[in-house]
């Protein structure tokens, strides 16, 4: 099993992170965290190991709704919490690549029908947001 959905956008660097961080809203997901690796990497380890990843931002996405139903059926999953979504992009590159994590890891690591019925709603909507984002670059 593959552990990420993911999506391509022929967008700028700039406009696709705007763009995703839309397309999640549009599907009930606030940004808690916003991580931006190449700058930590330029900060803590110089330009080369910046360049070298390129342009990466690491959204901590969350859906209120689906994290009280998660966390209510099992405390734990808080560990597994906020879905990450990465937007890349090598410094050659002209796409854009976005990752969100697959929310059936979850599923795999619980046996609570719960967290399932919580994991399955989150991918869809996380789905729907990548569809949607690949649509908006068209």
């Amino acid at each position: 099993m593959t552990y990420t959905l993911a999506t391509t956008v022929d967008l700028p660097w700039a406009e696709a992170l705007d763009r995703t961080r839309d397309a999640l809203s549009a599907q009930g997901f606030g940004i808690l965290t916003e991580i931006n690796v190449r700058s930590t990497f330029e900060t803590k380890l110089g330009t080369e190991a910046a360049d070298a990843v390129g342009d990466y931002v690491i959204l901590g996405a969350c859906n209120p709704a689906l994290a009280s139903r998660a966390l209510a059926a099992e405390p734990e999953i808080g560990a597994l919490l906020p879905c990450n979504v990465v937007v890349r992009r090598n410094k050659d590159a002209e796409i854009t690549t976005v990752e969100a994590i697959d929310p059936q890891t979850m599923v795999q690591l619980s046996a609570s029908p719960s967290v399932k019925e919580v994991a399955d709603d989150a991918g869809t909507r996380l789905r729907k947001a990548l569809a949607d984002l690949g649509e908006t670059a068209k």
